[in-house]
């Protein structure tokens, strides 16, 4: 399955966990619903920024020089 999708798909059920959590007032069920949604964002995150590097390796090489040497001089 494509991580974008199973992303969007943790998001939602993370956001029905939470509900759950609210509705029955159990604070581990709403926390791990939290926890989901956020894993989901971040797998959706992770899949859109490997479509760019696929389709445009050059942009993504550059950005990725330009990140490494900015870091690099705000830690030297």
């Amino acid at each position: 399955m494509d991580d974008g999708i199973e992303g969007t798909a943790r998001d939602f059920g993370g956001r029905v966990q939470e509900t759950v959590g609210n509705v029955t007032g159990d604070s581990k069920t709403q926390a791990q619903g939290m926890y989901n949604q956020a894993a989901g964002q971040a797998q959706q995150a992770a899949s859109q920024v490997s479509d760019l590097i696929k389709e445009q390796p050059i942009v993504a090489t550059l950005l990725a020089v330009g990140v490494g040497y900015i870091l690099g001089r705000l830690t030297s």
